[in-house]
């Protein structure tokens, strides 16, 4: 399986390292290419660099490690090439809030993930996944010892090549249920870091604990 990687900012970019960390193959792409052609060098021979389209097309799952902004313009214009693929999701809808701090860009009761969802085309699988946890969290907390962390993930079709991912990028995967949850592993939502958890990392049982027994 071969996981592309739009975009190597500070998301894209762990959990590229992550990812070939635990022997997956990545295709990384980025606006300004050159930025992926140095990263896909410093990891090796599981990385590879390419054009959006064509990091798409070599792909089985794609991530878009994008600003939801910047996501609402990238769908349209890559939708095509998107069908048949796991599109996975980490973004937060967050923004400075103009006194030095974050709030939430779009309503209380949104998701983004349900947004991009409905603007996927059909035959392209959702995922909501790896935005749970800060960056420095994602980076930090990899392959943790002697339990490891847990990421969250929400999807109606996708679960075993996500749960793969996820464990691979050193983590435990814990489903929360279908898209319609994915405002929970949203900032501000009760199983993210920067919401209800409050920064506290979890552990399979104590993440399973809270979610309930009713997810499959």
């Amino acid at each position: 399986m071969t996981t592309a990687i739009m975009g190597v900012g500070t998301i894209g970019t762990i959990v590229a390292r992550n990812l070939v960390q635990g022997g997956e193959r990545v295709v990384l792409a980025n606006r300004d290419k050159s930025k992926a052609d140095k990263l896909a060098i410093e990891l090796g021979d599981l990385a590879s660099s390419a054009e959006v389209a064509d990091a798409i097309t070599q792909s089985d799952v794609v991530v878009l490690a994008l600003y939801l902004d910047v996501m609402r313009f990238f769908i349209p214009e890559f939708g095509k090439k998107l069908v048949g693929k796991i599109v996975v999701d980490p973004s937060n809808p967050v923004g400075p809030d103009g006194k030095g701090g974050m709030k939430k860009t779009i309503p209380a009761d949104q998701s983004s993930g349900q947004i991009i969802a409905h603007t996927l085309p059909n035959g392209a699988k959702f995922v909501k996944a790896f935005g749970t946890l800060s960056g420095d969290s994602l980076a930090s907390a990899a392959r943790r010892t002697p339990e490891r962390a847990v990421l969250f993930y929400a999807t109606d079709d996708a679960g075993e090549a996500v749960a793969r991912l996820i464990t691979a990028a050193g983590f435990d995967p814990v489903k929360v249920g279908g898209v319609d949850q994915s405002i929970r592993i949203e900032v501000g939502g009760d199983l993210a870091q920067f919401g209800g958890l409050n920064g506290k990392l979890l552990t399979a049982a104590e993440a399973e604990a809270l979610i309930g027994p009713e997810v499959h």
